[in-house]
């Protein structure tokens, strides 16, 4: 087991990181998160912008027993998966639409006792090509620990009947598979995934290098798999993936990790067919020896393309955003908009005028925490920060959620860890100008 890097209790060892959903959520009893249903006013930050929302509490599709969130939207259609307990010792992976004011009742994607159940890598559903619906979730392997692989469905009638689950992946190695970002082309699904099949071959020859890489894999709307792509032969171990489709074709970032481990955020693009190699957002050189658990979000606003990462470099701990006017070829000087003490966490939505909102997990002293969020620029403007939701730092809180929904709404999504049995709650922001 590699040695983890600690700043404080914000980073959790990777040894933590594969704790199942059942040990997670008793070590946060006790602790109080409420969600603050108000009209927050912030006056003009430095740089003169302005931020004033309303947060109104939704009544949520999830029952008890459920944890592991993930928020998409596509045309205004917003969508939540989660996962919930099911007895004896199983789980349900569920879904909701957005109806108005209300989430439709949860369906049941599929059902079992050998989900790979994690804080950090969780499920994920989105709309595909032709108003296909397309989620995924991991499965543990017959090794157990860190064999567990994706497994992929689609449905064609709005999540009433599933296809058979497919696996991106074909090297059948008992490593590592997950932390999956998909996207939508107009007769494909594309997926990338963290994959640790040179785990399995440095076991077998000491002389190699024990890696993560990053890959690739289409499907098409009629079933049939494309080639697998490796996109970067070594990155960061277990830091959440995301991607974005620009006018000029689709994006991906990561946190890369290079020979003297400098873990910092990466980025590719799609660009005449083929993905460009990885290069840096922002040379933050981030030295550590493990990894800390906190992938970037990156999301389109008009014809900007904005990017938001945690980093700790310098024993600092930072929530940092950059934007890129070129569909991420280069990118202008970031800017820090935590307010001194991240968890990191991010979630960034762009809106229709250019400019980008921002989430965080802000540490507020103890396990106390707050998802804050501001609205940036690709100027570096940045209003005061607000505080959408008061929550905690601990594993069982998970990523909340955070994406563009109808009109100029926001949804959001996280978990509630503060009674005996978590649940997931939902919530819409409300944007005033």
């Amino acid at each position: 087991m590699e040695k983890i890097w600690s700043l404080g209790s914000i980073l959790e060892g990777r040894e933590l990181m594969f704790k199942s959903w059942r040990e997670q959520k008793w070590s946060a009893k006790g602790n109080n998160l409420v969600l603050v249903i108000l009209v927050i006013f912030s006056g003009c930050g430095d740089k003169g912008m302005s931020l004033t929302v309303d947060v109104e509490e939704l009544v949520s599709p999830a029952s008890e027993n459920s944890g592991e969130p993930f928020l998409s939207s596509a045309g205004g259609e917003v969508l939540l998966s989660w996962l919930e307990e099911a007895s004896p010792e199983g789980h349900q992976l569920k879904f909701s639409k957005l109806e108005g004011e209300t989430w439709s009742q949860g369906k049941i994607v599929t059902k079992g006792t050998n989900f790979f159940v994690n804080w950090a890598d969780f499920p994920s559903i989105r709309y595909g090509p032709s108003g296909t619906l397309w989620a995924h979730w991991l499965q543990t392997g017959k090794q157990g620990g860190y064999d567990y692989g994706v497994r992929v469905v689609r449905s064609s009638d709005g999540g009433d009947n599933w296809s058979e689950p497919w696996t991106p992946h074909d090297d059948q190695t008992p490593t590592e598979h997950g932390f999956v970002s998909m996207m939508s082309f107009e007769e494909s699904m594309g997926f990338v995934w963290l994959d640790g099949r040179k785990f399995a071959a440095a076991a077998q020859d000491e002389s190699m290098a024990r890696e993560m890489t990053l890959r690739y894999r289409e499907m098409g709307n009629d079933g049939i798999p494309g080639p697998e792509i490796l996109m970067d032969g070594r990155i960061c171990d277990c830091c959440q993936t995301d991607a974005a489709m620009t006018p000029s074709g689709p994006v991906v970032v990561y946190r890369d990790r290079t020979e003297d481990e400098i873990r910092d955020i990466y980025i590719t693009r799609l660009v005449e067919g083929d993905w460009t190699d990885g290069k840096a957002v922002y040379q933050d050189n981030w030295n550590i020896g493990g990894c800390p658990v906190n992938g970037p979000s990156v999301a389109m606003a008009e014809n900007e393309l904005y990017i938001a990462w945690f980093t700790g470099a310098g024993e600092q701990p930072r929530v940092k955003v950059a934007s890129s006017s070129d569909m991420g070829e280069t990118f202008g000087q970031p800017i820090v908009i935590d307010d001194g003490n991240p968890a990191g966490r991010v979630a960034v939505v762009g809106l229709s005028d250019g400019q980008a909102l921002v989430s965080w997990l802000e540490r507020t002293g103890g396990d106390g925490a707050e998802v804050r969020m501001r609205k940036v620029s690709s100027a570096g403007e940045m209003s005061e920060s607000v505080t959408l939701t008061v929550t905690t730092g601990s594993r069982a809180t998970g990523f909340p959620q955070l994406v563009q929904g109808p009109g100029e709404s926001l949804l959001m999504a996280w978990t509630d860890a503060s009674e005996e049995s978590q649940r997931v709650r939902v919530g819409r922001v409300e944007i005033e100008n």
